[in-house]
């Protein structure tokens, strides 16, 4: 049996190779080494980050809790006439979000189910919808709302005022609304772009009845 001897060339050659791939895994040590330093760092901050993002959070949603406060006020004010406000209070206890909604009648509240027998909840509902439909990215939500029978708890001279406020909301903000209602007709027709009557006839069949507009609605400011 004979063994070769490598001639110093190739040795070299292969030495060259080992430097190389130790120098390649040196490298390849730094970069870990930077990675888990970087995440040590980041994990350093993470819990004072997150504090100050679910602060943010907070203090932009107590904003925007704001804003529903005013606007639905000033719908309660105008439609009932009455000198009360909204009060939004929100609870972040526990990872969550919640919002309890009270009246304020001259420093004394409310139960808002209970405010003018159920009026005040109406009301609500309606701008709570109308600002959630607002909040929606317009790609991949249309505007288009159903407020079924929502006047339902307002004495019949109050509904022309909340009609009047959701046709100028829905119309500054692009929306349609379908409102179904089971007062007289005549009250919508200041407002409404379209009016159907559904009639029940005798078993299950119900006439459909178009109520003929003006040329032009009024109040569309």
């Amino acid at each position: 049996m004979t063994n070769e001897i490598a001639s110093p060339a190739s040795m070299r050659r292969r030495l060259d190779r080992l430097i190389d791939r130790r120098q390649d895994r040196q490298r390849e040590i730094l970069k870990v080494q930077q990675e888990i330093a970087n995440n040590d760092a980041y994990l350093s901050i993470a819990d004072r980050v997150t504090t100050a993002l679910e602060l943010l959070s907070e203090n932009l949603f107590k904003k925007l809790l704001g804003v529903v406060e005013q606007q639905i006020t000033i719908a309660l004010q105008e439609i009932l006439d009455q000198p009360i406000k909204l009060c939004a209070i929100p609870d972040f206890e526990r990872d969550t979000t919640t919002v309890t909604f009270e009246i304020d009648r001259n420093g004394n509240r409310e139960d808002v189910l209970l405010g003018q027998g159920g009026s005040v909840a109406n009301i609500l509902s309606v701008g709570l919808r109308l600002f959630a439909l607002a909040t929606l990215p317009t790609k991949t939500h249309r505007g288009f709302l159903v407020l079924d029978e929502q006047d339902c708890w307002l004495r019949p001279e109050l509904v022309p005022k909340l009609v009047k406020i959701v046709a100028q909301t829905s119309r500054a903000l692009g929306f349609q609304v379908l409102l179904i209602s089971h007062h007289d007709v005549a009250i919508f027709e200041r407002y409404a772009d379209k009016i159907y009557r559904f009639i029940p006839m005798m078993g299950d069949v119900v006439q459909i009845q178009e109520i003929s507009q003006p040329a032009e609605v009024e109040d569309r400011e």
